[in-house]
């Protein structure tokens, strides 16, 4: 691949209009995200690790349990940690949305909308703040603003 393909490609990947107003859902998000991702993936904030997540997924029905489980926890871990950084936040929107989806139809749809009864709700408003990021991208106080300004665009 010529490096001008390549410098393309890595443009249209990060491209973000300029704004502050993807600021506060970035950091609010990725903040949540992050604190899912470290609860299931390291066991932080009162999580219950990967074991515990794994087992879980088993007792859901998701297999293999610990793949599962680390592909979720770090899924939300890093890309929370990404969506606050401005790094790599319109791929890094997409799979938080998948991730979001399959938390909705797998575990949360049966059970309404509400949280209070485990329900879809607010899986659903990190999902559409996801779709939102993924077409907006990170916005001007972001790493992907730095690097596109670096590379000339």
């Amino acid at each position: 691949m010529k490096l001008s393909t390549m410098k393309q490609l890595i443009q249209n990947t990060i491209f973000s209009k300029s704004g502050l107003d993807t600021v506060a859902l970035r950091f609010g998000a990725g903040a949540i995200f992050f604190a899912h991702g470290a609860q299931k993936l390291f066991g932080w904030f009162e999580g219950y690790g990967l074991e515990g997540t794994g087992g879980w997924m088993e007792s859901i029905g998701i297999t293999p349990e610990i793949l599962m489980a680390t592909m979720v926890s770090s899924a939300e871990f890093f890309g929370g940690l990404f969506l606050m950084l401005g790094l790599l936040v319109r791929p890094t929107s997409i799979i938080l949305a998948i991730t979001m989806l399959v938390a909705i139809f797998s575990v949360h749809i049966n059970n309404g909308l509400f949280m209070s009864n485990n329900g879809y709700e607010f899986a659903l408003s990190l999902l559409i703040i996801s779709i939102s990021l993924a077409f907006r991208g990170a916005g001007s106080l972001s790493v992907d603003k730095l690097v596109t300004k670096k590379l000339g665009a």
